[in-house]
C-alpha cells in the first residue's frame, strides 16, 4: 500500500466521501450514548461528526478518538437517521493510513502485516507475522517493549518456538485480486 499525501485525489476523494455520508447528521448525541468507549476519548463522537462537517479533518487527526472506535455498530443502529457512522470511523482511519500521519503508524503497519500474513497463508503464523511488524517500525527498540508479554506467552506454550508446517501458501491470492479488482472499479 502506497502512502498518498494529504493533496493527492485519493485522499481528498475518500475525505469528501467521508464528509458526504455525514452531512445529515443532525447532532442528536444517540452516537455518543451509545458508544461504550467514549469514556477513553478526548472527543465525543458527536463532536467528531460535527468535525468532519465543517472539514476540519487535521483536527479529528489530532484527537484518538477514531482509533478507539471498536466497530461494535452500535452507534450506527442506534443513529436516527441510519448513517453508517461505524464505517465513516472506519474511513478516517484509512484516511489516517493514506494520509502517512505519524502519530498512526504503529496501528497501521499492524493492520498490513497482519493481513500480508493471512494473504500468503490463509492464516496467521504468529511468530512471523510478529517479526515482519516488528521489522515494519523500523526501530530495533521497539520490540524490547513486548519482551515480558512474549517470555509469559512462549511459558505458557503459546507461541511454539518450532517453525509450524502450514499448507496453503497463496491460497487467497485470487480472493485478494478480486477484491482489490472490486476496490478499483468504485
Amino acid at each position: 500500500m502506497e502512502v498518498a499525501q494529504s493533496g493527492e485525489p485519493q485522499t481528498e476523494s475518500l475525505a469528501a466521501e467521508i464528509q458526504e455520508n455525514i452531512q445529515a447528521c443532525m447532532q442528536c448525541g444517540t452516537c455518543s450514548g451509545s458508544c461504550a468507549n467514549s469514556f477513553a476519548m478526548d472527543l465525543t463522537p458527536r463532536q467528531v461528526w460535527r468535525l468532519v462537517q465543517l472539514g476540519e479533518m487535521d483536527e479529528i487527526f489530532k484527537s484518538k478518538t477514531f482509533y478507539l472506535c471498536s466497530a461494535c455498530y452500535y452507534c450506527t443502529l442506534r443513529c436516527p437517521r441510519g448513517l453508517p457512522l461505524t464505517e465513516m470511523m472506519s474511513a478516517l482511519k484509512r484516511l489516517a493510513a493514506a494520509r502517512g500521519i505519524q502519530r498512526y503508524k504503529q496501528s497501521s503497519n499492524f493492520y498490513r502485516t497482519f493481513m500480508d500474513t493471512v494473504k500468503r497463508y490463509g492464516r496467521v503464523r504468529e511468530m512471523e507475522f510478529i517479526n515482519r511488524y516488528f521489522l515494519s517500525m523500523k526501530n530495533p527498540f521497539f520490540p524490547l517493549g513486548f519482551m515480558s508479554v512474549g517470555m509469559k506467552l512462549m511459558k505458557k506454550g503459546k507461541i511454539p518456538l518450532e517453525v509450524p508446517k502450514f499448507f496453503g501458501e497463496g491460497r487467497f491470492d485470487r480472493l485478494f485480486a478480486k477484491v482489490a479488482e472490486l476496490e478499483a472499479e468504485q
